[in-house]
């Protein structure tokens, strides 16, 4: 099973893919999402999502600022006020 990731920004769609996990930095603390996380909705603070291919992988890393994730039956969905690939 894999979950499935989006990327996006306010201008386009940056990453649709299906991962093994994605650690988000959330405004409360940082969040990991597996396949089957219940649904819920957050905002984030600026830093890294850590995004895991495959299970003991090691993540690539995206630096974001601002925003907001959502999981929901879909899988997980953050949209971005900025992304920076090149981090």
């Amino acid at each position: 099973m894999a979950l499935h990731f989006e990327l996006v920004t306010p201008a386009r769609q940056v990453r649709s893919e299906d991962v093994h996990m994605v650690v988000v930095p959330g405004a409360e603390g940082d969040f990991g999402v597996l396949e089957g996380h219940a649904a819920f909705m957050s905002t984030i603070r600026d830093g890294a999502v850590q995004v895991y291919k495959t299970e003991g992988g090691e993540p690539e890393m995206i630096e974001v600022k601002g925003g907001f994730a959502e999981v929901g039956d879909a899988g997980l969905t953050v949209l971005a006020e900025h992304v920076d690939e090149g981090a």
